[in-house]
């Protein structure tokens, strides 16, 4: 990325894969084409800010080695290395790949005050983060399985 009007539209992102920071530029979409790239369970929560059910989603009790990614833009998001269960029957992480990948906001929806938690580069909903998480951070991402995909070692 060469001059600066590019460069102040790019969102710095972590890769994992290879352990540096890239300025990329943000996925911006229509919800036509979202509908088009996403399954409907996938558009609702991701694009919609829906919730899957406790203990239905693909990932709530998956073991496999990897990194778990944004499913609408494949930003690298939790190594499954963190992945916790925490009961809830939602995947549970207690650290990120890189705080640079995601955004937190206030969100008070449904008669609870939580932490959203979306994805930098997109702005796709995956969950809520709340601090009764285990060491060493505390802190339990609550991500929806329908906002990730697992991409698993090789």
């Amino acid at each position: 990325m060469g001059s600066d009007i590019e460069k102040e539209k790019s969102v710095r992102i972590f890769d994992a894969r290879t352990g540096s920071i890239e300025n990329l530029l943000p996925v911006n979409r229509s919800d036509e084409e979202w509908r088009v790239l996403l399954t409907p369970e996938q558009y609702e929560v991701a694009r919609k800010k829906g919730t899957e059910y406790a203990f239905t989603g693909r990932y709530h009790a998956c073991k496999e080695p990897g990194i778990y990614t944004c499913a609408c833009c494949g930003t690298d998001l939790f190594d499954a290395d963190t992945k916790f269960d925490s009961g809830t029957g939602w995947p549970s992480f207690f650290s990120l790949v890189s705080e640079l990948n995601i955004i937190t906001v206030p969100d008070s929806s449904g008669g609870m005050i939580r932490t959203e938690v979306l994805c930098t580069r997109c702005g796709a909903h995956l969950g809520h983060v709340f601090d009764d998480g285990p060491r060493p951070t505390g802190k339990r991402y609550c991500m929806n399985s329908a906002a990730l995909r697992l991409r698993k070692k090789q």
